[in-house]
Protein backbone atom coordinates (compact mmCIF):
# COMPACT_ATOMS: atom_id res chain seq x y z
CA UNK A 1 0.00 0.00 0.00
CA UNK A 2 1.44 3.41 -0.68
CA UNK A 3 2.48 5.86 1.90
CA UNK A 4 -0.82 7.91 0.46
CA UNK A 5 -3.23 5.74 0.72
CA UNK A 6 -1.78 5.13 4.64
CA UNK A 7 -1.80 8.33 5.37
CA UNK A 8 -5.30 9.09 4.15
CA UNK A 9 -6.20 6.55 6.75
CA UNK A 10 -7.26 3.78 4.57
CA UNK A 11 -6.91 0.16 6.36
CA UNK A 12 -4.48 -1.99 4.66
CA UNK A 13 -7.00 -5.18 3.24
CA UNK A 14 -4.95 -8.48 3.75
CA UNK A 15 -4.29 -10.58 0.49
CA UNK A 16 -6.32 -14.00 -0.04
CA UNK A 17 -2.96 -15.89 0.51
CA UNK A 18 -2.15 -14.09 3.88
CA UNK A 19 -5.31 -14.97 4.87
CA UNK A 20 -4.96 -18.35 3.66
CA UNK A 21 -1.60 -18.88 4.92
CA UNK A 22 -3.09 -16.95 8.48
CA UNK A 23 -4.52 -20.28 9.91
CA UNK A 24 -8.05 -19.28 8.57
CA UNK A 25 -8.20 -21.37 5.39
CA UNK A 26 -11.42 -22.88 6.89
CA UNK A 27 -13.43 -19.52 7.66
CA UNK A 28 -12.26 -17.67 4.19
CA UNK A 29 -13.43 -20.96 2.68
CA UNK A 30 -16.39 -21.25 4.30
CA UNK A 31 -16.80 -17.04 3.93
CA UNK A 32 -16.46 -17.85 0.06
CA UNK A 33 -19.22 -20.69 0.14
CA UNK A 34 -21.73 -18.79 1.44
CA UNK A 35 -21.21 -15.66 -0.44
CA UNK A 36 -21.83 -17.66 -3.67
CA UNK A 37 -25.67 -18.19 -2.41
CA UNK A 38 -26.04 -14.87 -2.71
CA UNK A 39 -26.98 -13.69 -6.01
CA UNK A 40 -29.11 -10.91 -6.89
CA UNK A 41 -31.94 -12.80 -9.12
CA UNK A 42 -35.05 -11.06 -8.09
CA UNK A 43 -35.62 -7.28 -6.80
CA UNK A 44 -38.43 -5.37 -5.48
CA UNK A 45 -37.65 -1.86 -4.99
CA UNK A 46 -41.49 -0.74 -5.84
CA UNK A 47 -42.16 -2.21 -2.46
CA UNK A 48 -39.38 -0.33 -0.16
CA UNK A 49 -38.47 2.91 -2.68
CA UNK A 50 -41.08 5.65 -2.22
CA UNK A 51 -41.53 7.38 -5.83
CA UNK A 52 -40.97 4.06 -8.55
CA UNK A 53 -43.96 3.90 -10.53
CA UNK A 54 -43.58 0.84 -12.68
CA UNK A 55 -40.94 -2.01 -12.87
CA UNK A 56 -39.82 -3.91 -16.24
CA UNK A 57 -37.91 -6.91 -15.57
CA UNK A 58 -35.40 -7.33 -18.11
CA UNK A 59 -33.16 -10.29 -19.17
CA UNK A 60 -30.44 -9.28 -16.74
CA UNK A 61 -32.15 -5.77 -15.32
CA UNK A 62 -34.72 -4.80 -13.51
CA UNK A 63 -35.80 -1.19 -14.68
CA UNK A 64 -37.67 0.74 -12.11
CA UNK A 65 -39.30 3.94 -13.75
CA UNK A 66 -39.44 7.30 -11.30
CA UNK A 67 -40.92 9.85 -14.00
CA UNK A 68 -38.11 11.52 -15.22
CA UNK A 69 -35.31 8.76 -14.01
CA UNK A 70 -35.06 5.38 -14.03
CA UNK A 71 -33.09 3.31 -11.12
CA UNK A 72 -31.93 0.26 -13.32
CA UNK A 73 -30.70 -2.66 -11.12
CA UNK A 74 -28.16 -4.98 -12.62
CA UNK A 75 -28.81 -8.08 -11.60
CA UNK A 76 -26.79 -12.00 -11.82
CA UNK A 77 -29.08 -13.52 -14.11
CA UNK A 78 -27.21 -14.85 -16.81
CA UNK A 79 -29.18 -14.81 -20.27
CA UNK A 80 -28.17 -16.46 -23.57
CA UNK A 81 -30.33 -17.95 -26.79
CA UNK A 82 -32.48 -15.02 -25.71
CA UNK A 83 -33.57 -16.59 -22.17
CA UNK A 84 -32.38 -16.54 -18.59
CA UNK A 85 -30.09 -19.73 -18.05
CA UNK A 86 -28.96 -19.35 -14.48
CA UNK A 87 -28.00 -16.86 -11.77
CA UNK A 88 -24.21 -15.98 -11.54
CA UNK A 89 -22.78 -14.78 -8.33
CA UNK A 90 -21.54 -10.97 -8.49
CA UNK A 91 -22.05 -10.49 -12.63
CA UNK A 92 -24.54 -8.12 -12.04
CA UNK A 93 -22.04 -5.76 -10.13
CA UNK A 94 -19.21 -6.39 -12.92
CA UNK A 95 -21.54 -6.20 -16.13
CA UNK A 96 -23.17 -2.79 -14.16
CA UNK A 97 -19.04 -1.85 -13.77
CA UNK A 98 -18.13 -2.23 -17.01
CA UNK A 99 -20.77 -0.53 -18.64
CA UNK A 100 -19.88 2.38 -16.22
CA UNK A 101 -16.20 2.32 -17.01
CA UNK A 102 -17.52 2.43 -21.27
CA UNK A 103 -19.88 5.03 -20.42
CA UNK A 104 -16.87 7.36 -18.50
CA UNK A 105 -14.31 6.12 -21.36
CA UNK A 106 -16.47 7.49 -24.39
CA UNK A 107 -17.90 10.66 -22.61
CA UNK A 108 -15.82 13.13 -24.27
CA UNK A 109 -17.51 11.58 -27.46
CA UNK A 110 -21.39 11.61 -26.60
CA UNK A 111 -23.25 12.26 -22.74
CA UNK A 112 -24.78 9.39 -21.01
CA UNK A 113 -27.67 9.28 -19.23
CA UNK A 114 -26.22 8.16 -15.81
CA UNK A 115 -26.76 10.33 -13.03
CA UNK A 116 -25.58 8.11 -10.21
CA UNK A 117 -24.34 4.69 -8.84
CA UNK A 118 -25.57 4.41 -5.49
CA UNK A 119 -24.67 0.70 -5.31
CA UNK A 120 -22.18 -1.58 -7.47
CA UNK A 121 -25.26 -3.14 -8.92
CA UNK A 122 -27.34 0.35 -9.45
CA UNK A 123 -27.40 3.13 -12.05
CA UNK A 124 -29.98 5.86 -11.76
CA UNK A 125 -30.04 7.34 -15.05
CA UNK A 126 -31.91 9.93 -16.92
CA UNK A 127 -35.13 8.87 -18.87
CA UNK A 128 -33.95 8.93 -22.54
CA UNK A 129 -35.70 7.54 -25.56
CA UNK A 130 -34.73 4.00 -26.64
CA UNK A 131 -33.25 3.05 -29.74
CA UNK A 132 -33.50 -0.57 -29.37
CA UNK A 133 -29.81 -1.47 -31.47
CA UNK A 134 -27.91 -3.85 -30.17
CA UNK A 135 -24.34 -3.26 -32.27
CA UNK A 136 -22.41 -7.05 -32.88
CA UNK A 137 -19.26 -7.02 -33.81
CA UNK A 138 -17.79 -9.75 -35.17
CA UNK A 139 -14.90 -11.54 -36.16
CA UNK A 140 -15.17 -15.26 -36.82
CA UNK A 141 -17.84 -17.46 -39.15
CA UNK A 142 -18.88 -18.51 -36.22
CA UNK A 143 -22.01 -19.53 -33.76
CA UNK A 144 -25.26 -21.58 -33.40
CA UNK A 145 -28.57 -19.61 -32.90
CA UNK A 146 -30.68 -18.71 -35.95
CA UNK A 147 -28.99 -14.75 -35.65
CA UNK A 148 -24.91 -16.47 -35.72
CA UNK A 149 -22.95 -15.92 -39.08
CA UNK A 150 -22.21 -19.38 -39.55
CA UNK A 151 -25.90 -20.31 -39.39
CA UNK A 152 -27.23 -17.55 -41.64
CA UNK A 153 -24.06 -18.44 -43.79
CA UNK A 154 -24.37 -22.23 -43.77
CA UNK A 155 -27.61 -22.19 -44.74
CA UNK A 156 -26.97 -19.97 -48.35
CA UNK A 157 -26.79 -16.17 -47.06
CA UNK A 158 -23.95 -14.32 -48.82
CA UNK A 159 -25.30 -10.79 -47.82
CA UNK A 160 -26.11 -10.54 -43.89
CA UNK A 161 -26.83 -7.30 -42.61
CA UNK A 162 -24.98 -5.44 -45.49
CA UNK A 163 -21.96 -7.77 -45.48
CA UNK A 164 -20.79 -9.91 -48.29
CA UNK A 165 -19.53 -13.25 -48.13
CA UNK A 166 -17.55 -15.58 -50.70
CA UNK A 167 -18.37 -19.08 -51.21
CA UNK A 168 -16.09 -21.82 -49.45
CA UNK A 169 -16.29 -20.11 -45.81
CA UNK A 170 -15.66 -22.43 -43.16
CA UNK A 171 -17.12 -22.70 -39.65
CA UNK A 172 -15.18 -21.05 -36.99
CA UNK A 173 -12.32 -19.38 -40.06
CA UNK A 174 -11.60 -15.90 -38.70
CA UNK A 175 -12.66 -13.64 -41.18
CA UNK A 176 -10.45 -10.74 -43.21
CA UNK A 177 -11.95 -7.55 -41.39
CA UNK A 178 -14.43 -7.56 -38.09
CA UNK A 179 -17.28 -6.64 -39.58
CA UNK A 180 -20.64 -4.70 -37.98
CA UNK A 181 -24.46 -6.88 -37.90
CA UNK A 182 -26.89 -5.12 -36.18
CA UNK A 183 -30.23 -6.14 -34.31
CA UNK A 184 -33.46 -4.72 -33.27
CA UNK A 185 -33.79 -5.54 -29.38
CA UNK A 186 -37.53 -7.54 -29.88
CA UNK A 187 -39.21 -8.44 -26.67
CA UNK A 188 -39.11 -11.93 -27.46
CA UNK A 189 -35.51 -12.36 -29.37
CA UNK A 190 -33.12 -9.86 -31.47
CA UNK A 191 -33.86 -9.60 -34.74
CA UNK A 192 -31.14 -8.85 -37.74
Amino acid sequence: MSSQNQSQGQTQVPSLDALLNSGRKEEVFASIKVSLHNCLSETNLQLTVPGLKSKTRGKVRDIYDSGDYLVLVTTDRQSAFDRILASIPFKGQVLNETSLWWFNRTRHMIPSAVLSVPDKNVTIAKKCSVFPVEFVVRGFVTGSTETSLWTVYKNGVRNYCGNVFPNGLVKNQKLTANILTPTTKAEDHDVP
